[in-house]
């Protein structure tokens, strides 16, 4: 059995609705996915819910909820929200599922059994909101801890704690001898920058039930319940064990953001390790989003609802945008204008206008009837193609949707040097009229193949309006030629209409 391309998002936690930064990530992976799929490849992609932890105990309380109530109805609007994203998806992980449960205390006594943990007492400043202990190392040099951890107690209690330090060598020595294990390589830098600076402190991995119940509780130990990261770290190998059949395991992109790099990067391999385990393939980090060159906030106001943008501009223009705007690495930086720059100019003007132009001049001067095959734009179409190819197992995506915008701006181009409603006035000129409009057409149909992981509603529409069956999510069939002489076109219709603003 060959194993299938494992695709994963982070989970994301449930104290609050999906933001900009959700949708990005999500649909950076669903192009993953799409794009590897259109390669060929079978392709699991899981995405879902982190759900246990203080911070949810705590905002059910303020809801007068149980934490099971709050989590239900969160999870509710979340999956809508991977609806509205339409995304392709195979699974959806909630962490207090069974099948997660079992599996996480499964690996909890397996690990105690095998003596990776061990318990003791400990005193120390301990961060609320991000649900972790601090250092004196966390200190700003005023004393105080920085307000991004939010209220921060001290706290004197027993625990069990995962032997960490034991392995940090052998993570350093396998950070440098898989140079692709953490991209960007920047991120990679931070890891052993991090790993070579500092002594790794055993992780503490339980929460006494006096003081949190809401958790999956330890099974050698009834008084306490998983520490949440240790829970949901899980998640990646305990759903690949639900669809064992599948041979899922190990993942080969865990997508995430670069806030949880440490936690992906330092105790995940090292939890894998001890679980006997391979470790993934690669962790992709992406960077965050800033509105108008600020931090988004709800309390400033500055936000951007993607819900509300999908539903103005279409799906298709919220992923061009994201995608086209930021490549998987540094942060970005949404503008309203920007945005409508670039669904005017690339989107409507680039792409629609091209599609709509060549096609409704088939219609027009052929009835619609593609004429002889013609390979004047082959060459251009060929060199997209294959660099798209190349940059989809890259996992660069900005640079792919760059290298297909070559042949949309190469194509428009062709239009404005051909002239064809100048050829459409002269008889004498009919055989060159021909040789034009094949190679429009056929270009819209290359492209059509080329957008489907990025633009899939978009794609499904150029394909319908050549009269094409089929999904045009094959990535062999942008190969020059596929248009037949004699088909006959469906109805051309604008792809991005024209918004006044």
């Amino acid at each position: 059995m060959s194993k299938r391309f494992y695709i994963t998002t982070a989970i994301d936690y449930v104290n609050g609705q999906p933001h900009l930064g959700h949708a990005y990530e999500k649909i950076i992976t669903d192009v993953i996915a799409r794009a590897r799929r259109s390669l060929g490849q079978e392709v699991f992609f899981l995405t879902g819910l982190d759900e246990h932890g203080q911070k949810v105990h705590q905002a059910a309380q303020a809801e007068k909820k149980s934490p099971q109530d709050y989590c239900d109805a969160l999870a509710a609007d979340w999956q809508a929200f991977v609806k509205k994203l339409e995304l392709t998806n195979d699974d959806f992980v909630r962490t207090t599922q069974p099948r997660h449960k079992e599996f996480v205390q499964a690996t909890l006594s397996k690990l105690n059994d095998a003596g990776h943990f061990y318990k003791a007492s400990y005193t120390g400043y301990y961060s609320i909101k991000e649900e972790t202990f601090l250092t004196e190392k966390d200190r700003l040099p005023d004393g105080k801890f920085d307000a991004s951890y939010g209220e921060v107690v001290e706290l004197k209690e027993e625990n069990y704690f995962f032997k960490l330090g034991a392995h940090q060598q052998w993570l350093i020595d396998y950070i440098e001898e898989n140079p692709d294990f953490v991209t960007p390589s920047y991120r990679r830098n931070e890891v052993l920058g991090f790993l070579k600076n500092n002594t790794l402190e055993d992780l503490c991995i339980s929460r006494p039930v006096a003081r949190l119940n809401w958790g999956i509780p330890i099974p050698f130990d009834k008084d306490y319940v998983t520490f949440v990261w240790f829970d949901a770290l899980v998640n990646y190998t305990s759903i690949a064990h639900a669809h064992a059949r599948l041979g899922l395991w190990p993942a080969d992109i865990h997508v995430i953001g670069k806030d949880i790099v440490k936690f992906h990067a330092v105790y995940w391999p090292i939890m894998l390790k001890a679980m006997g385990l391979p470790l993934p393939k690669q962790i992709l980090v992406h960077g965050w989003w800033q509105k108008d060159g600020a931090k988004i906030s709800k309390s400033t106001g500055n936000v951007v609802d993607p819900i509300a943008v999908i539903n103005e501009w279409g799906l298709d223009a919220f992923r061009f945008y994201v995608l086209r705007e930021l490549d998987i690495g540094p942060d970005g930086n949404w503008t309203d204008a920007g945005f409508r720059s670039r669904y005017q100019a690339e989107l409507g003007n680039g792409l629609g206008n091209l599609v709509n132009r060549s096609l409704s001049m088939l219609k027009r001067y052929r009835n619609g009837v593609v004429p002889a095959r013609s390979n004047e734009l082959a060459a251009d179409a060929d060199k997209a193609a294959d660099e798209t190819r190349a940059l989809f197992k890259q996992s660069q995506l900005q640079a792919a949707l760059q290298s297909i915008w070559s042949l949309v701006n190469r194509a428009n181009k062709y239009v404005d040097e051909t002239a064809p409603f100048k050829l459409a006035k002269d008889p004498a000129q009919a055989q060159r009229l021909d040789e034009v409009l094949y190679n429009l057409a056929e270009s819209c149909r290359v492209l059509a193949v080329l957008l489907n992981p990025f633009l899939p509603g978009t794609s499904a529409k150029i394909y319908a309006q050549l009269g094409l069956t089929g999904a045009p999510d094959k990535l062999a069939d942008a190969t020059w030629g596929g248009l037949q002489a004699g088909h006959t076109i469906g109805e051309p219709a604008p792809l991005f209409p024209r918004k006044d603003v």
